[in-house]
This record gives C-alpha cells, sequence and structure tokens, in this order.
C-alpha cells in the first residue's frame, strides 16, 4: 500500500471556500460592475482550495517548508501557504493488519510447508516512520515475511503445527525489535494456516491410524493379562477350599436355570462330586408343588 500523499487531497472545506469566494466575486461583481472583484474572488478562491487542509482525528500528516520538515499537523483544519509549504504524507495511527504468506519453506526437519499469518502493527511516531522508512507499508510487509521463514527453518514440522501461538509471539518479537527503531510497533502475529503437501498428510493419516491401532491392541492385551491374573487367583483359592468351589457352582447352575423355560444338562459326574442330587431334587419338588 503507498502511503497518501496530502497534497494530492482536496478536501470539502477548501472547495467549499473555494466556491463561496467566485460566488462572492460574482456577487461584487453584479453590483459594482466592475470585473476586479470577480477576478479578486477566483484567486483567493484558488488560495483557498490549494490551502486549506483537513486532517481526521487517527491521522498525522508531515508538514514540509521548501522541502526541509518542520512538523506535524492534525487533527483538524490546517492553513499553508501554497508552494512554499506541502503537506508530505498523511499518517494513519491506527493499527493495521499486513498478510504474509511463505511459501513452500523447508522446516527444520525439511518438510515443505505453506504457510499464512497476520500481522497487527501501528505507527507510534509518524516523524520516524516517514523521514527514515522509504515505504513503511512494503518494509513492514517484506520484513514479517522474511522473519517468518526464518521462524519456520528453526522449528520443525509438529512444532509448527501445534505450537502456532508460540510460533506468533517468537516473530511479535522479532519484528518488534527491527521496527522500533522506525516508529512503528509490533502488536502481535497470529499464525493463520499450516499447509503441508498432500502426500505427506495421506501419511500422517495412515500413521494416526495405525497409532490408534496398536494402543486399542495394549489395551485389549491389558485386559487379558488382567482376567488371565483373576481366574489363577480364583484357582488357588477353589483348589484349596473345595466348600467354595462347590456353592460357586451351585450358584452359577442356579444362574442358569432361574428363568422359566430354561433347561440345563448337568453330566451325573459333576452331580456327584459336588453333591447336588439331593439339591436338585429338592428344587424340583419345590417347583412341582408351587
Amino acid at each position: 500500500m503507498t502511503p497518501k500523499l496530502a497534497s494530492q487531497e482536496l478536501n470539502p472545506v477548501a472547495i467549499t471556500a473555494f466556491v463561496t469566494s467566485i460566488a462572492a466575486g460574482g456577487i461584487g461583481t453584479a453590483l459594482t460592475e466592475r470585473p476586479a472583484f470577480v477576478i479578486s474572488g477566483a484567486l483567493v478562491g484558488l488560495y483557498l482550495l490549494f490551502s486549506i487542509k483537513v486532517v481526521r482525528q487517527w491521522e498525522k500528516a508531515i508538514k514540509l517548508r521548501f522541502g526541509r520538515y518542520i512538523g506535524l499537523i492534525g487533527p483538524g483544519v490546517f492553513m499553508i501557504v501554497p508552494v512554499i509549504e506541502t503537506l508530505s504524507q498523511i499518517v494513519d495511527q491506527r493499527v493495521r493488519v499486513a498478510n504474509v504468506s511463505a511459501e513452500t519453506t523447508l522446516t527444520r526437519d525439511t518438510v515443505p510447508v505453506n504457510v499464512d499469518a497476520i500481522v497487527f502493527w501501528m505507527v507510534w511516531n509518524a516523524e520516524k516512520a516517514v523521514l527514515e522508512v522509504e515505504n513503511y507499508n512494503d518494509a513492514i510487509t517484506m520484513s514479517a515475511q522474511t522473519a517468518l521463514r526464518e521462524s519456520i527453518g528453526r522449528h520443525e514440522l509438529h512444532q509448527a503445527l501445534a505450537e502456532r501461538e508460540t510460533l506468533g509471539v517468537e516473530l511479535q518479537k522479532i519484528l518488534d525489535e527491527k521496527t522500533t527503531s522506525w516508529g512503528i510497533t509490533v502488536q502481535s502475529v497470529e499464525i493463520r494456516d499450516v499447509q503441508i503437501p498432500q502426500a505427506l498428510q495421506d501419511a500422517m493419516s495412515r500413521e494416526a491410524q495405525a497409532e490408534r491401532e496398536r494402543r486399542a491392541r495394549v489395551i485389549l492385551g491389558t485386559a487379558e493379562t488382567e482376567i488371565a491374573e483373576k481366574f489363577a487367583s480364583a484357582s488357588a483359592t477353589y483348589q484349596g477350599n473345595p466348600v467354595a468351589l462347590h456353592l460357586r457352582a451351585m450358584n452359577m447352575l442356579y444362574e442358569a436355570i432361574k428363568e422359566r423355560g430354561s433347561m440345563v444338562i448337568v453330566p451325573s459326574s459333576a452331580v456327584e462330586t459336588m453333591g447336588l442330587g439331593g439339591n436338585l431334587a429338592a428344587i424340583a419338588l419345590a417347583n412341582k408343588q408351587s
């Protein structure tokens, strides 16, 4: 963006003064029939047209006299002496945004990436920004692009993807140190997007899927190990306590036949071993009576 030249702007106040002067001269000539009034009105109007300047609230204008810096003007309405004095530039002192991109930049682990960033900056000293930098808009953009490339080259891909805020803070400090002497401050830098090649995206997707499958298998194996340990502990308990084993078997049998209409076939050897004959007969007799 090229800095705005104040000397090339005609503001409504100057135009109004010019028209008023021409009208006053025309009225004077009509009343007195002397053409000198309209000529004088035209000359005064031209003087006011080029001498009246308006600087808005958020702007500062650079005033030069015969090309030499005199001072800053603004905001408000001011008058200059045409030809002798000029307003070189109008400096906008609001916060501005610069879009910066670094295309096909290699990270520390040699991965090509495209990075888009936004730089928020403002001019805090209009005198330095105009007198010491030819075009501070281009200077900010070029400096931010160079710093962005350098920062990407010092970080690996996973850092650029996961630590965008840290990368932005680092860029802000680098740029602010460089631009402070220009009368410009960089308030913040935000990393908007980090793009990687499609082939690398596919590889990272497959890697993430494989990692999820590995974790699922590890969890399943851990569960099987815990179940085996519980079974081993239970077998040790039942081995030294046959009564407990019989009670567990009876409980399993009860759970199997408590649903109406279910049928369980129990081997005779198991019945004799656990002494379940009498218990089964009692259960059958109770069912008939009910």
